[in-house]
């Protein structure tokens, strides 16, 4: 048995008067108290997974309605297994059904805490696959499982597909780099490590996006030069949000335009 936030979605072993990753200024708790549920009752209350290929290759994984912050899920196909990124905190046997049959899984990994989502519990019924933390960030899981692996700075999981730690919104803050993506000309999945805006043209960097905290001039000119060195032209938000082609110009303008801001270089604008 383990129970989900109903606030961000992420699985616990067991709940608390209030879930640790709500209280962090980075998320928030909702006015009438924290509130718990278990799949089961997801299920009795009508919830059902939902499940769309964004492009060849990429299936987005989610529910309806939404819980918590709604993520969907993308599994990412390569020819030599695929991995379940941003995992959704509702599992149900279609879902599970939709990844299973596209071939074997290799892993589960998330882009940061608030999207562990049930991780654990997807690992568990696609019969044990690694589920990856970044180190920075394994004390923000909330479900404690032998499947539950950490690693560092950089994880390859095939020869198309690997995860590098770029930090900010939380330390150990990823993306996931997918070289066959957009035909061939790279995707990021980018969670909410950086945020593609409503624009389509440029990307934002928050340490709190519901709290609208922001990241200083030198984590976000980091964070840049980190994405600098990854091949890609198309990006992925955790949503259905993305900028299409020219990612990789729209992230190094779009944190160049965000440094000069906190900097004061446009104040006399305000």
């Amino acid at each position: 048995m383990f129970w989900l936030c109903r606030t961000c979605g992420v699985e616990h072993s067991t709940p608390s008067d209030v879930c640790a990753i709500c209280a962090d200024e980075r998320q928030w708790v909702p006015t009438d108290g924290q509130a718990w549920a278990t799949l089961e009752q997801l299920v009795g209350e009508g919830m059902r997974s939902v499940v769309s290929v964004i492009e060849e290759g990429l299936v987005a994984i989610g529910s309806s309605p939404p819980l918590g912050i709604g993520q969907l899920g993308k599994l990412i196909c390569t020819d030599e297994g695929n991995v379940l990124w941003d995992p959704s905190g509702f599992v149900d046997d279609d879902a599970v059904s939709a990844v299973a049959d596209r071939g074997p899984v290799l892993a589960v990994v998330a882009s940061h805490p608030h999207m562990f989502g049930a991780q654990v519990e997807w690992s568990h019924r696609l019969g044990g696959v690694p589920v990856y933390v970044n180190a920075k960030d394994a004390d923000w899981v909330m479900r404690p499982d032998p499947v539950i692996r950490q690693w560092t700075d950089t994880l390859r999981l095939a020869s198309s597909l690997s995860v590098v730690r770029v930090g900010g919104h939380f330390p150990g803050s990823a993306v996931a780099c997918w070289a066959d993506g957009a035909e061939g000309r790279g995707v990021l999945l980018a969670g909410d490590t950086i945020f593609p805006n409503p624009d389509r043209r440029t990307v934002g960097f928050l340490r709190s996006y519901p709290n609208r905290l922001p990241l200083s001039a030198a984590v976000v000119l980091r964070m840049a030069g980190t994405l600098a060195a990854l091949r890609f032209d198309r990006i992925y938000g955790l949503y259905t949000n993305a900028i299409d082609t020219d990612g990789r110009v729209a992230v190094q303008q779009s944190a160049e335009r965000h440094a000069a801001w906190v900097r004061g270089d446009y104040d006399h604008l305000t």
